[in-house]
């Protein structure tokens, strides 16, 4: 079925060709100008008819009859396809903000991104490698297309409104990002949120170390200054170029070699109440442990063979993916038979 944009687009271009033939036909038959012929020509199609120009030959009069005949149908045709597409356009808008509503009060434990801007586009992006659910809320119109065409989940507003957050799940999302472009904004939006859902973690984008230190006492969970970060890597590249690749090729999730990951142990795991050394982790999943931090914030680097892990732990960890998904499975349910074919050493 063709769309009413489509149609529209080919009466148009008959319309256009209508006036096109009818200015070349006056302009040949009566020997009038240009403009006199197209000005002759909309009037008639137009059916105004001044009467300060009129055909004076025979095959002009024929000419105007089969012009007539031929051009206001094609007006009125016109006429009609254009308010057909902009009817179609108004249901296809509502409609698919009803799709959006759907979408979104179906989610539970999902992620809540302020601002689609440079930063706010890169943590969408991993957010989909991470194949983890999230809501977008941005107010400008532009953004807000190329946020659907992207095929993102989006309220269009403003995230400094009660609406917004509410109508994008705050009460039931697990985290918020805070990327709107200025501080004021980020700290009245943490506010809010807060509010709504006092356990929701936060992360926001904070414009210098000042700021972090107020986003933090406003309730962000972390505040993170990425001209700070940035200007850190680029001193970590230029003095110590082979930790940046080392962080580079474990943290990019693309990578299938080595990643880094952190992963939380459950109450029923079977590495629950046990020490590193009896889980035999390396050995069974090849997986290095490189830190814990414990249920109370306490980081423990290259933790000893002896350490018993504890519910609530999250282990950053250092392996291939495989093994990783493994080794996630076995810490938050009761472990899997163990398939020697993983791990290999």
């Amino acid at each position: 079925m063709v769309s009413a944009a489509k149609k529209l687009k080919i009466s148009l271009f008959i319309l256009c060709s209508t006036f096109i033939l009818g200015t070349l036909g006056y302009h040949f038959i009566e020997g009038w100008g240009f403009v006199e012929s197209l000005y002759t020509t909309v009037i008639t199609l137009a059916t105004v008819g001044y009467g300060d120009f009129h055909p004076q030959q025979m095959t002009g009069r024929l000419f105007t009859v089969v012009l007539i005949a031929f051009g206001v149908g094609t007006m009125a045709y016109t006429a009609g396809v254009a308010t057909e597409a902009m009817v179609e356009a108004q249901l296809k808008r509502a409609m698919g903000r009803g799709k959006l509503r759907k979408k979104i009060a179906r989610l539970e434990g999902h992620y809540i991104v302020c601002g689609y801007g440079r930063i706010g586009h890169v943590i969408c992006r991993q957010f989909v490698a991470e194949n983890i659910d999230f809501v977008i809320i941005e107010e400008n119109t532009e953004t807000i297309q190329r946020i659907a065409e992207e095929g993102f989940v989006y309220y269009h507003g403003s995230a400094t409104e009660d609406k917004a957050l509410l109508e994008s799940g705050i009460k039931r999302a697990k985290g918020m990002v805070c990327a709107l472009p200025s501080d004021a904004q980020n700290l009245y939006v943490i506010l809010t949120a807060k509010e709504f859902n006092p356990d929701i973690y936060i992360l926001s984008r904070a414009e210098d170390e000042t700021s972090e230190c107020r986003l933090l006492r406003a309730g962000a969970d972390r505040a993170i200054s990425p001209y700070t970060v940035g200007g850190m890597r680029m001193v970590m590249a230029a003095l110590r170029p082979a930790v940046v690749d080392f962080i580079e090729i474990t943290t990019r999730r693309q990578n299938i070699e080595l990643r880094l990951e952190e992963i939380a142990v459950c109450d029923v795991s079977s590495i629950h109440g046990r020490s590193i050394k009896e889980s035999e982790i390396k050995r069974r999943y090849g997986i290095i442990i490189i830190a814990i931090k414990t249920e109370s914030g306490q980081m423990i680097f290259n933790p000893e063979a002896e350490y018993v892990i504890q519910r609530g732990d999250r282990l950053i960890t250092l392996g291939e993916n495989r093994n990783l998904g493994t080794f996630s499975g076995v810490c938050s349910s009761e472990e899997p038979e163990f398939d020697t074919s993983l791990y290999q050493g």
